[in-house]
């Protein structure tokens, strides 16, 4: 009996330890396939974060690109300032093409093309920063004056400062951008007719005027001409005011008052709108692209982890030969 008992033990030890082995053994391949399975599950999730952060940072290039075509299209028919547009330009094409790049990067798993997407966009972003900043920096000073009984604003030069200021009124600038305002037509644009009758000058009065077209196309409202129609004034019984652009106004209209300080308040008030638009745009999509930016490096950061065997959590310094720089 004593015997029997014995063998039943040892028997029953013996299954235990095959059982214990057996489902030690297939535990630890069912974890190695499960951690397989989601290490590379997480590098193409992170792959495909990057790839979509990418695709909708090249759609974001799109307005910004846009906003400076819209700026170089104002600039040879109304605002007639060919300087300010091209940064933008540039900027969203940068943009675009770098965005492309990651997007390669991320589709076919080139470590380089993702690491020159955050490395570019990131000197893409200071500078479209730097840009917003000028932009408000150099139309932060002046605007147009309310007139009693008016709905137009007048413009006036000494209103405006600043670098802005400076590069408009330059003598060998403003002739260029008084031949482009001439030759845009937009003072000849302005007469409105109702059922076959000019403008009244009571209908003028309440007219919405842009800058240009109040600076340049009309007299100062303190000079007191009396309105003929929207382009041909005759002096009044009460002329006032010591305002020099008085005496410069001139029916000619290859004249008017191109010369007079009002057009070139007018074009700056009209660059200050232009600018301030465009700026509200980009605030916007560089929030976006700063948001996405912090994503896609996240992503990459993650990307690089695995690639290095480094399980999520564990501190750098505790490998054995950290890396000085790490992006």
């Amino acid at each position: 009996m004593y015997i029997l008992m014995q063998v039943t033990l040892h028997h029953h030890l013996f299954l235990t330890a095959i059982a214990s082995t057996t489902t030690h053994i297939f535990s630890q391949e069912h974890i190695e396939q499960f951690s397989l399975y989601f290490f590379f599950n997480a590098m193409r999730t992170s792959n495909n974060l990057i790839g979509l952060v990418n695709f909708i940072t090249f759609l974001l290039s799109i307005p910004i690109l846009g906003g400076g075509i819209w700026l170089s299209n104002r600039a040879n028919s109304t605002d007639c300032m060919r300087f300010l547009q091209w940064p933008l330009i540039v900027i969203g094409i940068s943009i675009m093409v770098v965005s492309l790049a990651g997007f390669a990067g991320a589709c076919y798993g080139n470590k380089f093309l993702m690491w020159l997407y955050l490395f570019v966009m990131f000197f893409v972003i200071a500078a479209l920063i730097g840009f917003i900043i000028f932009a408000y920096a150099v139309t932060d000073k002046g605007s147009g004056r309310f007139v009693m009984n008016r709905r137009y604003l007048d413009y006036y030069l000494g209103d405006y400062s600043g670098w802005l200021k400076d590069r408009v009124t330059d003598d060998g600038y403003w002739g260029q951008i008084r031949s482009c305002v001439r030759d845009s037509g937009v003072c000849r644009k302005m007469g409105r007719r109702l059922h076959g009758v000019p403008e009244t000058p009571l209908m003028f009065n309440f007219r919405r005027l842009s800058p240009i077209e109040s600076g340049c196309c009309k007299p100062p409202t303190e000079c007191g001409y009396t309105y003929v129609n929207e382009t041909v004034w005759i002096p009044g019984g009460d002329m006032i005011g010591p305002n020099p652009d008085c005496m410069l106004w001139n029916n000619d209209q290859r004249l008017l008052c191109y010369q007079c300080s009002s057009c070139k308040a007018g074009v700056l008030g009209s660059l200050k709108e232009s600018w301030r638009k465009v700026s509200v745009i980009n605030i916007v999509v560089l929030i976006i692209l700063v948001i996405f930016y912090v994503i896609a490096y996240a992503a990459y950061r993650n990307v690089k982890r695995m690639d290095n065997d480094e399980p999520a959590g564990e501190a750098r310094m505790t490998k054995s030969h950290p890396s000085h720089f790490e992006i």
